[in-house]
């Protein structure tokens, strides 16, 4: 006669796994019908706070630019005086100034230059507008530079002049035209050297330097 206990022991091991398998069928599902529903509540966080990040920054940038620009120092008719290395006095002046806080530089309006102070033949430039940066000691003016030449007595007209306020020099690159008393020029650059005592006009390329001479200039 058969003994039946190992069938019903074998039948209980079958029993407990398929009820350990539905468990944990029971359990996955869950987990999956959870992650369905946190899904789009995550998609909608991560995209909101996504967008409130951009607009955060939109506004904190807007905030640093009005403060920035709260911290400028607006002049009225400035007036800056110095030397250069030889000792020759000139003096910056503009109908306003705007310093800039982060630079250190000076954004001119209707900017005036007088060079050689002091001296026999004084060089005025006049222009729009410039920025003065007073640590590189530069000043650099346009557009419409006008260049009145003591030394020269010419006469100059440029898109841009760059002043170093440490040498007295003046060049610039954009092409110049002139009318004096010997006639007129036009160049490529030009440098005005110990602040109009000398000027120095050069072509570039095929664009040579042109001039004429005024027949009453021999007389």
């Amino acid at each position: 006669m058969t003994d039946p206990a190992p069938a019903n022991d074998r039948n209980s091991v079958d029993e407990a796994r398929l009820a350990a398998e539905a468990g944990r069928w029971r359990a996955r599902s869950r987990r999956v019908q959870l992650y369905r529903r946190l899904l789009p509540v995550l998609i909608l966080i991560l995209a909101g706070g996504a967008l409130t990040w951009t607009v955060f920054r939109t506004v904190m940038s807007g905030v640093e630019r009005n403060a920035s620009q709260s911290k400028e120092i607006a002049l009225e008719k400035p007036m800056f005086h110095g030397q250069d290395s030889a000792g020759r006095s000139f003096v910056i002046g503009a109908q306003g100034a705007v310093r800039d806080p982060a630079t250190g530089r000076f954004r001119l309006n209707g900017p005036l230059l007088r060079l050689n102070l002091g001296g026999t033949k004084v060089t005025e430039l006049t222009a729009d507008a410039g920025i003065y940066n007073e640590t590189a000691r530069t000043v650099t003016i346009g557009p419409n530079v006008r260049i009145s030449d003591g030394g020269s007595g010419f006469t100059l007209t440029t898109p841009e002049a760059v002043v170093d306020t440490a040498t007295g020099v003046v060049t610039g690159d954009r092409g110049v035209q002139g009318r004096g008393p010997l006639g007129t020029i036009r160049a490529t650059s030009y440098a005005i050297h110990e602040q109009g005592q000398r000027v120095v006009f050069r072509g570039s390329g095929d664009n040579k330097v042109q001039g004429t001479i005024s027949p009453s200039s021999g007389g």
